[in-house]
């Protein structure tokens, strides 16, 4: 017998009798539990931790199990409310009851509210998902022989794999609903009759209106001549604030760093004073220098016989003087920023073009110019979009005066930015001023993203990435 066994296990040794093709031999105990991923995945599906279960992670699958039916039993009622509150932002309107006013629905408590369980519910739904495929990979280790961790061993392995993730989730969380909770918030008041006088909660309802609102911005009079108005201002006023600047500084960076300048710290630390001292300060400054009436301007034209200036309340003029004033505050920044691009330049740049017999101008352009350009430009262009919203040196300046009888709500020198601090803080004309700050959004976005791409910077990143 025990020789039958000994020539049989030697046959097989040496290939005889070898199985057959397609056989597989029988799994130790360890293998014995092999699952299906798509199975375990499809449970995972149907009820969050089954498939976890299905694997044989008791402790996970259980907790998942928990999350989903604590889910369903105690949010289930108030995710329908305030899923009911965002479609339809309420019917029951505010009521007088003789003396006693009897409470409707408010409306912007029911779309915040119904914001609030969406996002939740988005993220849920990416838990979800994580829950299926976790199962998924687990189930396809196991198929593969390969044994899942333990309860302790996943604790383990989250704190020292998963700990950046750990550091980040807080930040998925409080991104979630205070940056993305704002922005659905404004785009969606956009969509509604959010304004006053007649849809202001908690006396009126606020409906859905769909692109009414975009519509009337550019077809009713009233709006529509405000709106091209101030955005023409608006564009004129962020190329010739960005320009004006970044020239005035480069002029300024240039000319402290010649040869035979003296005192280079001294000047540089003079010129960025007006930048250093605090804007708000600076800005009331400059409004008592330039009024019309007490300004030291004015009463110096005076002195000598000469007619006063309307820096102030003359249309023209007020966007005069703003250009001005935002040139002091603004060419401090781009001097020094330059000053250190000009340091870093190659001198044997320089000593090459003196060679080949270029002139001073010939060098600025041929050499310091591209430089400064391809290392500032991206900056430009983040320039112009904060001039595009500058709204401390206008409203502070002139608060967006003086008055334009052919405007809604706005003055001769208001921004769009400014505009919508006017119809929404002034004027409860919340919709007009989602729509406005949305179009602002596109018109930064489509130009900085054109820009950026138009960059030697960042076509040259672009290659090497």
């Amino acid at each position: 017998m025990g020789l039958a066994i000994k020539v049989k296990n030697e046959k097989v040794d040496k290939g005889y009798g070898s199985p057959k093709k397609g056989y597989k031999p029988p799994t130790s105990s360890s293998n014995t539990s092999l699952t299906n991923p798509r199975i375990a995945a499809l449970l995972s599906f149907i009820f969050m931790g089954i498939g976890q279960l299905y694997n044989r992670q008791y402790f996970k699958g259980v907790s998942f199990l928990l999350l989903e039916l604590y889910l369903l039993i105690f949010w289930t009622v108030p995710f329908q409310w305030a899923m009911w509150g965002l479609t339809t932002l309420g019917d029951t309107p505010q009521k007088r009851d003789g003396f006693t006013i009897v409470q409707g629905d408010h409306s912007i408590f029911l779309m915040v509210e119904g914001i609030l369980f969406l996002i939740s519910f988005l993220l849920f739904l990416w838990f979800y998902y994580l829950n299926i495929r976790d199962a998924y990979k687990v189930a396809n280790k196991k198929e593969k022989g390969i044994k899942p961790n333990s309860a302790k061993q996943m604790f383990v392995n989250i704190w020292e794999n998963g700990f950046p993730y750990i550091l980040l989730t807080p930040s998925v969380m409080f991104t979630s609903f205070l940056t993305i909770f704002p922005l659905l918030f404004g785009i969606l008041i956009a969509f509604t009759n959010y304004s006053a006088p007649n849809h202001l909660p908690p006396k009126h309802l606020v409906d859905w209106v769909g692109f009414d609102t975009f519509l009337q911005l550019f077809q009713m009079k009233a709006w529509s001549a405000t709106f091209y108005g101030v955005f023409s201002w608006t564009v004129i006023w962020a190329i010739l604030s960005t320009i004006t600047t970044f020239f005035l500084g480069l002029i300024f960076a240039v000319l402290i760093n010649q040869k035979g300048i003296k005192f280079k710290k001294f000047w540089r630390s003079v010129f960025i004073l007006p930048w250093a001292i605090p804007q708000f300060v600076s800005i009331l400054i400059m409004r008592n220098i330039f009024n019309g009436q007490f300004g030291p301007i004015n009463r110096y034209l005076t002195d000598l016989g000469l007619n006063t200036i309307p820096w102030l309340s003359d249309p023209f003029m007020a966007k005069i003087t703003l250009v001005i004033v935002n040139m002091w505050f603004g060419f401090p920044f781009w001097m020094v920023l330059m000053s250190g691009v000009l340091t870093s330049i190659d001198k044997e740049m320089y000593e090459a073009a003196d060679v080949d017999g270029a002139s001073s101008l010939q060098k600025f352009r041929k050499i310091t110019f591209p430089l400064i350009m391809f290392a500032t430009a991206p900056l430009a262009i983040m320039s112009f979009a904060g001039n595009f919203n500058n709204f401390n040196i206008i409203y502070l300046m002139t608060e967006g005066g003086p008055t334009n009888i052919n405007y809604s709500y706005a003055g001769s020198t208001d921004i769009l930015i400014s505009w919508i601090y006017k119809l929404t803080l002034d004027n409860s004309q919340f919709a007009v001023a989602s729509v406005v700050s949305i179009l602002i959004f596109v018109v930064i976005a489509f130009f900085s993203v054109w820009n950026f791409r138009k960059t030697r910077a960042f076509k040259e990143e672009d290659m090497m990435s």
